[in-house]
């Protein structure tokens, strides 16, 4: 009998142990899992943080490259606006010249004889000067450049360094108005400027 109590208290020992030994292991398991579980969501935490922060600097850099086109679009529309503007007025100014030279003439017309022959020297000795300044521009009564249309950019680009800023100005405002050559362009703004 003896025995019998040893072999069940042996079993019974053993079943605690067995019991024992498997809780052990599921607590184990179960931490095991949860801890699997933990870094998988703290991984994806990780990666959810980065992509939000590539998109929200790829934005910025978006916006930021947007903005810098907006300027650089508004910079050219000023610079062509301010262009307009002084041709527009470098056409007002040779109109009214052109205008008080008419108006000159007429007045003199309506004169007696002796304001007659008076303002016909000083229309005379004006247009005299006129004439003089325009040619010193133009260089001898015509364009600043003879044959200029025939020419390429090349053949225009060597007759530039002879020319002075206001002879400049004039064959610029010809090919910005004619054959719109940017290469030309840029050239004779940077001599005028220059000058």
């Amino acid at each position: 009998m003896v025995d019998e109590n040893r072999v069940r208290s042996m079993n019974e020992a053993a079943q605690e142990f067995g019991d024992s030994l498997a809780r052990a292991y599921r607590t184990v398991y179960g931490q095991t899992a949860e801890a699997g579980e933990q870094q998988s969501r703290l991984a994806q935490e990780f990666f959810d943080q980065v992509r939000n922060r590539l998109g929200e600097q790829t934005e910025r850099g978006r916006a930021a490259a947007d903005q810098l086109s907006a300027q650089q679009r508004e910079q050219q529309e000023t610079a062509q606006a301010f262009a307009r503007e002084s041709v527009d007025a470098y056409m007002n100014f040779l109109d009214d010249a052109s205008s008080y030279f008419r108006t000159s003439a007429e007045q003199a017309v309506g004169s007696t004889q002796e304001g007659v022959r008076t303002v016909s020297e000083t229309t005379t000795n004006l247009l005299g000067t006129a004439t003089g300044a325009a040619q010193a521009v133009t260089g001898a009564g015509g364009f600043p450049i003879a044959g200029y249309d025939q020419m390429n950019v090349e053949e225009v680009s060597k007759h530039l360094d002879d020319l002075s800023a206001d002879q400049l100005r004039i064959v610029r405002d010809y090919e910005e108005r004619n054959k719109k050559r940017d290469t030309l362009l840029e050239q004779m703004d940077r001599k005028i400027r220059a000058s």
